[in-house]
């Protein structure tokens, strides 16, 4: 798809283009991402066990309603590694986080600091859609916990995006609104972590997509510094 027909395409779905800012910080160069190839290979057969175990995996009630697991989706060895909430129900549809409207902004969103999607791992904290979209209950959450530890052991990120105010409470185990969670450099067991607005919440309150450049601005002037 030419670079016309896709800017056609967003905008006749209502989707803001990003595009980086020449007076901001620079986009991430091609060296910069080539960094990730340093990281250590894991075997792909970690990755497909894991995969297994999440597809089988009926530790709580959203295996009777979910229309298939959503493992992730991303360079199995990326630098970044975004986090979000849940599946919602193109998600579960379609097995893959992210997609839909919030999906595309989401894309350009990690356009707009150089980043392709193709360049970063995208995962949920759940695995499984909750009905009508619900806020995940905290059995669901740690019915899943492990599946998400294992996928952050295997990438071994240098840099965490919380994806969202209730990825962020559940990851930093706070109750603190997402106002007061972002532009601070968090740790998770060792791993930077930044907070950044869900792009869902974006597409309904435009005025904020400020405050979001502003978090996308403060990632990657954190990631300059990690390498």
């Amino acid at each position: 798809m030419d670079e016309v027909t896709r800017l056609s395409y967003l905008q006749a779905m209502g989707i803001d283009v990003w595009v980086p800012r020449q007076s901001g910080a620079s986009a991430i160069t091609a060296a910069d991402l080539a960094l990730a190839s340093a990281a250590v290979s894991h075997p792909t057969d970690a990755w497909l066990d894991l995969q297994q175990q999440v597809a089988a995996c009926r530790q709580c009630g959203l295996c009777e309603t979910r229309t298939q697991t959503v493992f992730g989706v991303g360079n199995r060895q990326a630098d970044w590694l975004l986090i979000g909430e849940a599946p919602g129900q193109q998600e579960d549809l379609q097995g893959e986080p992210f997609v839909g409207k919030a999906g595309q902004l989401l894309t350009e969103m990690l356009r707009a600091i150089g980043l392709g999607r193709e360049q970063v791992y995208i995962a949920n904290m759940l695995k499984c859609r909750p009905p009508h979209n619900r806020d995940p209950e905290a059995l669901e959450v740690a019915a899943c916990q492990d599946f998400l530890k294992q996928q952050i052991a295997l990438i071994q990120p240098k840099l965490i995006m919380a994806v969202g105010r209730i990825a962020a409470q559940n990851l930093l185990k706070t109750q603190q609104p997402l106002g007061k969670l972002r532009g601070i450099c968090h740790d998770l067991d060792g791993i930077p972590l930044v907070v950044i607005h869900h792009p869902a919440y974006l597409l309904r309150s435009l005025s904020e997509k400020a405050k979001a450049w502003e978090d996308l601005q403060f990632a990657l002037g954190l990631y300059k510094q990690l390498v």
